[in-house]
């Protein structure tokens, strides 16, 4: 019985579960959990990081055809991004 119970289980788990995007997800809903809980300290540093983030995500997904703006654009936002954590990081431990 419990092996039928484990084989029903698995085959009846929710696809998010048990699927490759669950398992890609977990870490990243663990990190938001802990981000959210240090960001009650730091809302700006924390909102300027995902506003950053977010715009990394348009320049990625946009076209490449702009004469190596949108390449050098990631870069700076790179950039931004380690120095917004830098920041973060450096109120923690001061």
């Amino acid at each position: 019985m419990g092996s039928n119970t484990n084989t029903w289980r698995k085959s009846h788990a929710p696809a998010s579960q048990s699927g490759f995007a669950y398992q890609c997800f977990r870490p990243t809903l663990a990190a938001g959990f802990a981000i959210g809980s240090a960001s009650a300290d730091q809302p700006h540093m924390f909102n300027a990081l995902r506003d950053l983030r977010a715009a990394r995500g348009e320049l990625q997904t946009a076209m490449a055809d702009k004469g190596g703006h949108r390449e050098r654009a990631i870069g700076k936002v790179d950039e931004a991004i380690a120095e917004v954590q830098a920041g973060v990081d450096f109120d923690r431990h001061h």
